[in-house]
């Protein structure tokens, strides 16, 4: 493989500052999967959240890393650690606004001449009066009052989607609430590695000791999980085995219901798993499980776990949540516990694991793979720099995208062109 340090994005005079509410791990949300891959045409950098200085007992230097070592593609991203803050809640903006300069003038060291901030969550709304930028970007991928019942838009929200030069939205009913605010709105929706979730793999060996058939879920175990449900349906099947793998969420752990799961002899918790070890489960269940209970909160997700279920070419059972309901032809819909019933039962028919029906699931998933989506999105953004970038985009070679690309392929006659006027 080529080393990083001959490498660069198709677009290198584009500098995107991410500002994400968590640091780099190894348990992937859109965001990890956006800017990761957006990296391949902008210089990206992923501004960790500062460690909490109880959990730091000494002072770092600033520093950036490469992408981590987990991830499924190489990339070109940059890691900012912001090092230890001492951050109370009165000089907040005060430090934010230190943070994005650094990030801005690491990005200008690099070359950069437009600077694009990236942000994905309102409580970065500040970010906006903070440095000088060229055009903002935020990506509204949840519901950001996380409440269970309707709530209306916040003000704060309302007035950042007004105020940012583009807005990305994720799901189908979140783009139903907010896709009217700002006329520079794009749909684009969730999506999956599919390579990653497609291609065979070995059983995990904490799986491999599990009866068949197996009822599996694999992802963060949550009080947003239909619970009572799952009980019912573990205590009606003994003769199915129901696995979980994720950990569990400590702002939404879903407390009495999941030790009463745990304790049932069908029912194994299989722990914690990394984005690149989660990728091994799906395709040795025998039906993958989205069971959601139904309110405002959950009518306003795109779970990652869909797309990554179908292209592991699993059936696939869920709630019927908002944003499933355009692929009732590949997945099943149930909602009472009869339902459910029924359909894992008919998921587990011969039926259902033919052939033609993994790929029919396949099929969906591979044209929501990450590499599609996020080409997209860099070519909205390279749309708001007028139409000198726009010739630029239309010129990428044939069969892009590339994970990245040596400095002298492009043609430095148009992108001075470009970036001077």
């Amino acid at each position: 493989m080529t080393s990083p340090e001959t490498l660069q994005p198709w677009f290198s005079e584009i500098g995107v500052v991410g500002l994400v509410p968590d640091r780099w791990e190894p348990q992937w949300q859109a965001r990890h999967h956006v800017l990761s891959r957006l990296a391949r045409y902008f210089q990206v950098v992923w501004l960790d959240e500062p460690t909490e200085w109880r959990r730091r007992c000494s002072l770092r230097e600033v520093v950036t890393r490469p992408l981590a070592e987990d991830a499924q593609h190489p990339s070109l991203l940059q890691v900012y650690d912001p090092g230890f803050w001492f951050t109370p809640a009165r000089f907040g903006d005060w430090f934010l606004r230190k943070r994005l300069q650094r990030a801005r003038n690491l990005l200008l060291s690099h070359g950069c001449r437009q600077i694009v901030l990236s942000i994905w969550r309102p409580d970065f709304a500040a970010a906006l009066g903070q440095i000088a930028h060229d055009l903002s970007c935020y990506h509204i991928d949840d519901e950001y009052s996380f409440s269970a019942t309707e709530r209306e838009l916040d003000e704060r929200e309302k007035h950042l989607i007004q105020a940012v030069g583009q807005v990305f939205i994720h799901s189908p009913a979140l783009m139903e609430k907010k896709g009217h605010l700002n006329p520079h709105t794009e749909f684009i929706s969730n999506g999956v590695d599919y390579p990653a979730f497609a291609r065979p793999v070995p059983e995990p060996e904490d799986l491999r000791h599990i009866p068949r058939p197996r009822i599996g879920y694999a992802g963060v175990l949550k009080a947003q999980l239909d619970w009572r449900l799952l009980l019912e349906l573990s205590a009606r099947h003994p003769q199915w085995s129901f696995v979980f793998v994720g950990q569990i969420n400590p702002y939404a752990d879903p407390g009495d219901p999941l030790r009463a799961m745990a304790a049932r002899r069908n029912v194994y918790l299989l722990g914690t798993k990394s984005t690149a070890e989660l990728v091994q489960y799906p395709q040795h269940f025998d039906v993958c499980i989205m069971p959601y209970c139904m309110n405002a909160y959950t009518r306003y997700i795109y779970p990652l776990k869909l797309h990554e279920y179908l292209a592991s070419g699993t059936p696939v059972v869920t709630s019927p949540i908002r944003s499933v309901l355009s692929f009732s032809g590949v997945v099943a819909l149930a909602e009472s516990a009869e339902e459910w019933a029924r359909a894992l039962g008919q998921a587990l028919s011969p039926g259902a694991t033919a052939a033609s029906e993994r790929e029919r699931r396949q099929a969906v998933a591979r044209a929501h793979d990450w590499e599609i989506l996020v080409r997209r999105m860099a070519q909205v953004i390279m749309e708001r720099f007028g139409p000198l970038a726009r010739s630029r985009w239309d010129a990428l070679p044939p069969g892009f995208p590339a994970i990245s690309r040596k400095p002298e392929a492009c043609d430095p006659e148009l992108r001075n062109k470009c970036y001077s006027s």
